[in-house]
């Protein structure tokens, strides 16, 4: 299946909370979306991989998205290597995505850094048609991504640019309470962590304010660019904040 945006994420959740905001405005201008989830989370805390799997079904009806996978990666020793490129690989030429977005370079969390590194790679080599793969026995089509952004997680960095999700902040918070075994729920007991407090979501809603604050508008998502220059095809990606 074709998808436009393609969100790639070391866990579960790690797309909700830093750019579903973005996939639910592209939803709704009538663009194909979707997200691979490179682990089932397992190592977390609170919940099991099983509560997860739940939770990001969940969370993909609320964003409805057009496809979500998980590749199965081992949380917290997934690697940079061929074997988990190729697995990748075969994700990205299945969607065959126009836009990725990814990880954070750098983050509080290792698996955040790795993937974003696992992510732009794999968007590389999936453009060589002399590295082969196959889905269901079927040999599959180079395809490279136009564009890969990273997305910004815990630790704060400064964006490259913003797109405006004032419209679609109520959806992101929803998406994100979706993971009630993960986030402040008054229905799940387990262990308290960094994300399980409930000051833990108000500053989710801090950052998001503080981005669409940047720009004159009530709630944004930034986004950092690996590439040297955005082009603009005309002034209304600038007056409305649009993927190009």
């Amino acid at each position: 299946m074709k998808i436009n945006i393609l969100a790639i994420a070391a866990h579960p959740d790690d797309i909700e909370l830093s750019c579903s905001g973005t996939l639910a405005k592209h939803k709704k201008l009538g663009y194909t979306i979707g997200i691979v989830d490179l682990t089932k989370g397992e190592l977390g805390s609170r919940g099991t991989a099983e509560i997860r799997q739940q939770e990001s079904a969940k969370a993909a009806a609320i964003l409805q998205l057009d496809v979500r996978e998980n590749l199965g990666f081992n949380d917290g020793f997934f690697k940079n290597d061929e074997e988990h490129q190729l697995a990748l690989i075969r994700a990205i030429r299945t969607y065959k995505p126009d836009i990725v977005l990814a990880n954070a370079p750098n983050d509080r969390h290792p698996d955040h850094g790795r993937a974003s590194l696992l992510v732009k790679e794999a968007c590389f080599l999936s453009g060589l048609i002399k590295i082969n793969t196959e889905l269901n026995g079927v040999p599959q089509e180079a395809w490279r991504p136009k564009k890969i952004f990273n997305y910004i997680q815990d630790l704060y960095i400064e964006p490259d640019f913003i797109l405006d999700i004032s419209d679609e902040f109520e959806i992101k918070m929803q998406s994100i309470k979706a993971y009630e075994s993960q986030f402040y729920s008054h229905t799940f007991e387990g262990p308290q962590t960094y994300i399980a407090s409930e000051e833990f979501l108000n500053t989710i809603a801090y950052r998001s304010r503080m981005m669409g604050k940047k720009i004159g508008v009530n709630y944004g998502e930034g986004f950092l660019s690996i590439h040297n220059h955005l082009g603009l095809h005309d002034f209304s990606s600038v007056i409305l904040p649009e993927f190009v």
